[in-house]
């Protein structure tokens, strides 16, 4: 009987490309607050997703350096379980509720883009990087202190497609109305069958749900973006028109579950 939670499904199972949950994250992020055109960025919403007018495109740009693992010490496999991405969350509406719409999400490990899916993330591959800081100091060490700067980059396919600079300030007790709402992304696997292209197997709009979330070493300053434009690319049609605060910290959580909140097939 061939074994597996995903395919590649084999006799052992230890092939497949992502292990069962329960599935546990820990990293770093840097992360910046902007506000992008609303009537660009509705474009992006599924249907019964609506942006929350009082928040004049008020989204977040989230850089990510962090490792994975499972029951089986997958973080003793860094080559296949570290990983970067990098997301933009916008501030939505889904029937009253408040909640974060991601539209745009990249990574740079297959297992990372798969679990994605899995959850409702649209991750595609891309190429993310940022500074670290480090226990012993150093001048390639950027401190955790006021003023010390921190940078990030997203490419894809040669192209860079988001930049950021962060300048800290202080050091801060919570994220002072950053990530505050669940995020809302949509699972869509299309059917390869003549006259049914637009009948999927799998379209639902989902909350993300995550266990025993810490966050931690909170620093707060302002920050800097840009989104250029780039060929077959459409981020940089939420290009921030002002750029607000930027962020420095670590986290952790599990994941065993999300929230099916329609089916859109």
């Amino acid at each position: 009987m061939l074994k597996g939670f995903v395919a590649p499904r084999s006799p052992l199972g230890a092939a497949a490309l992502v292990p069962p949950p329960p599935w546990h994250f820990a990293g770093d992020v840097l992360a910046v607050e902007f506000w992008n055109d609303p009537d660009v960025s509705n474009d992006t919403l599924p249907a019964g997703v609506e942006l929350e007018t009082n928040r004049n495109g008020h989204s977040i740009a989230l850089f990510a350096d962090y490792q994975f693992t499972a029951q089986d010490e997958e973080y003793l496999d860094p080559a296949r379980y570290q990983c970067r991405g990098f997301n933009v969350l916008l501030d939505a509406i889904w029937k009253g509720s408040r909640i974060a719409w991601c539209p745009y999400s990249y990574v740079d490990n297959d297992a990372a883009i798969l679990r994605g899916w899995i959850q409702g993330y649209p991750k595609k591959l891309g190429t993310i990087h940022q500074t670290r800081t480090f226990a012993a100091t150093s001048p390639a060490s950027a401190p955790l202190v006021n003023n010390s700067r921190f940078a990030a980059r997203m490419s894809s396919n040669g192209q860079l497609l988001a930049r950021a600079r962060i300048t800290l300030r202080e050091k801060a007790a919570h994220l002072a109305g950053l990530l505050n709402r669940r995020i809302v992304g949509r699972r869509h696997f299309p059917r390869l069958c003549v006259g049914m292209y637009d009948r999927p197997v799998v379209d639902e709009l989902v909350r993300c749900i995550s266990n025993d979330l810490l966050i931690t070493n909170i620093w707060m300053g302002e920050g800097e973006l840009d989104f250029p434009e780039a060929y077959g690319e459409e981020l940089d049609i939420l290009a921030p028109l002002k750029v607000g605060r930027g962020f420095r910290f670590s986290f952790s959580y599990s994941v065993t579950d999300i929230e099916i909140l329609a089916d859109l097939t």
